[in-house]
């Protein structure tokens, strides 16, 4: 079952979130090279209460054995009816740029953007899927071609480690 606001449209799609997420990471250690050799790290995420009335959010996620952290912003344009998800690390202190997109009637969230990777120009893609009360998953994935492919480089597995949320 997909967990989505009915309020306005768009606004408190990320509701889902609020609360606290032991998280699987999977990431691709050396993405566009044409290596398939994966790293595994575990990851714990917490997503503070709706703000702006569910048209904003914010969440920390702590890699513990990586020795930093990330930070996501998710901002709802009433206007163009779509999320900016603006995502910073604690290595680097700035913000990346965003990604843009929304939620389908699946219940699926897709979300691009451009930017840089090594040097090399590529659109990134995010998608939110498999969304419930207590499970979640997101990837990220580039594009260097325009969008003729994608290489997925990093997998959330996502597991809700509070009741409170839950219940949200």
């Amino acid at each position: 079952m997909t967990i989505l606001s009915t309020r306005r449209p768009g606004v408190g799609d990320f509701d889902f979130l609020v609360g606290t997420w032991e998280v699987a990471n999977r990431r691709l250690l050396r993405p566009l090279t044409g290596s398939t050799e994966w790293d595994e790290f575990p990851g714990t995420a917490v997503c503070h209460a709706p703000l702006f009335d569910g048209a904003a959010n914010l969440d920390e996620i702590i890699f513990p054995t990586k020795g930093f952290r990330g930070l996501t912003l998710r901002l709802f344009d009433p206007q163009r009816q779509e999320w900016s998800l603006n995502w910073a690390n604690s290595r680097t202190g700035r913000l990346e740029p965003p990604v843009v997109g929304r939620f389908g009637d699946d219940g699926t969230g897709r979300f691009h953007g451009d930017d840089t990777y090594d040097g090399t120009p590529i659109r990134c893609r995010f998608v939110w899927s498999r969304i419930t009360s207590t499970s979640a998953r997101w990837e990220q994935a580039f594009s260097t071609d325009g969008e003729q492919s994608w290489e997925t480089n990093w997998v959330m597995t996502m597991t809700r480690s509070d009741r409170a949320g839950a219940a949200a």
